[in-house]
């Protein structure tokens, strides 16, 4: 991530439309709408009159009108004192948070949060994190309802964390790996490393890419970075078991989500999975989270190896294979992906001639700094950019699924 990152994505007078097309806006369009914004009513009058909260007894001020929840006085439990806990607590062989965690930048320990929680912390507030709203999970311009990257990332963090909770593991280092697992994907899905892979030595990896150049600037934990790294299956295992939840989370919870907004959007019929697919994991996203989460769960719990049996895990296979086949390579995502790839190899070329385009303290190898600045953008930012700076023709870009 590079500094100076975009400020500018969505920024200024232009406003894009869901279509993907740019429309300025004027003085008249906007007067009507500042008219009405400005208008008093009896609600913004109710909301303004609660500016300072309500004083109660002790000089205590509390957010509602009516008597407040209470609890007995405790101490406060800061960091040093959940950290026993957490040591008592958690299963052999779980990762420990102790003092400032293993950093490559040293930092002092936060008073109130361990290491773990501040990294969570750190990639939920990132501008990385936030940019995966605007990036394809599998569907290009989504519709209203199907996942993006941000919506894949939180439900990958729901059934990681329920693993790890049931299985005594750290919840908060599962979380930070979970939330910050995809920040290296560039715009349009897994085609853009297919496009940014012509322009860097050793290929383009979104796992590596997220650890080692995106979330870099955050100065995580190794333990965190290391599980980012290594979540995508075809990379060495993870160094934690909290890692090896996220990187099983991730495959259950994409093959359920992606196969639910295929059948929503018409392209494929949860009554076409395979019998014996059905049988172990059922038709629906409830179902097959819940089988295997739990199978998860029994196993690591069981084994101390973070698995599943191998029934459930022939099934997730399974369920993966009908995806591949009946969503992810139908003739419409090869073309998708074909258009991803010739926009985003156009925008990096651009920018590798134009270096005094990428924003930043510059220094950088050309290459490099425009592979970290292309990948970073939204695919809206990118394919606007691409029209604007390029001239790229509106109909070569990726269409949405309604497009």
């Amino acid at each position: 991530m590079r500094a100076g990152w975009p400020a500018s994505q969505g920024a200024g007078r232009v406003a894009l439309h869901d279509d993907g097309g740019v429309a300025g806006t004027t003085q008249h369009e906007t007067t009507q709408h500042e008219t009405t914004e400005h208008e008093t009513t009896e609600r913004s009058r109710a909301w303004a009159a609660t500016m300072g909260g309500t004083p109660g007894p002790a000089g205590v001020v509390t957010a509602h009108g009516s008597p407040p929840a209470r609890i007995a006085p405790v101490a406060a439990r800061g960091r040093a004192v959940r950290e026993e806990l957490e040591d008592r607590l958690l299963a052999p062989g779980a990762t420990r948070a102790g003092g400032a965690g293993e950093r490559l930048r040293e930092e002092q320990p936060d008073p109130e949060r361990t290491c773990f929680e501040r990294d969570r912390d750190r990639v939920l507030h990132s501008a990385a994190f936030r940019r995966l709203a605007g990036k394809t999970q599998v569907f290009v311009f989504p519709a209203d309802h199907q996942r993006t990257r941000l919506t894949h990332a939180l439900e990958v963090s729901q059934v990681a964390t329920s693993v790890a909770r049931a299985t005594g593991l750290n919840v908060a280092l599962t979380e930070a790996i979970a939330l910050g697992h995809d920040c290296g994907h560039g715009p349009g899905g897994h085609a853009s490393e297919d496009a940014f892979e012509l322009f860097l030595p050793g290929g383009y990896d979104h796992a590596v890419w997220g650890a080692d150049v995106v979330l870099a600037p955050l100065n995580l934990c190794a333990q965190t970075l290391d599980g980012v790294r290594n979540h995508s299956w075809s990379r060495p295992a993870p160094g934690t078991p909290e890692g090896e939840v996220v990187s099983w989370a991730d495959r259950v919870a994409y093959t359920a989500h992606d196969l639910e907004d295929a059948a929503a959007a018409g392209i494929v019929d949860p009554a076409d999975l395979p019998a014996d697919i059905a049988a172990v994991c059922g038709r629906t996203r409830g179902a097959q989270l819940g089988t295997f989460i739990g199978a998860l769960v029994e196993t690591t719990c069981g084994t101390g190896v973070v698995g599943m049996a191998a029934d459930v895990a022939a099934a997730l296979a399974g369920l993966r294979a009908f995806n591949y086949e009946r969503v992810y390579t139908r003739p419409e995502a090869v073309q998708q992906g074909r258009a991803v790839v010739a926009v985003l190899r156009a925008l990096v070329e651009h920018f590798v001639a134009h270096p005094d385009r990428v924003p930043g303290p510059g220094g950088e190898d050309p290459v490099r700094a425009a592979v970290t600045w292309v990948g970073g953008m939204t695919d809206r930012y990118a394919f606007r950019t691409a029209v604007v700076e390029l001239g790229w023709d509106p109909a070569r870009l990726p269409r949405g699924i309604d497009g």
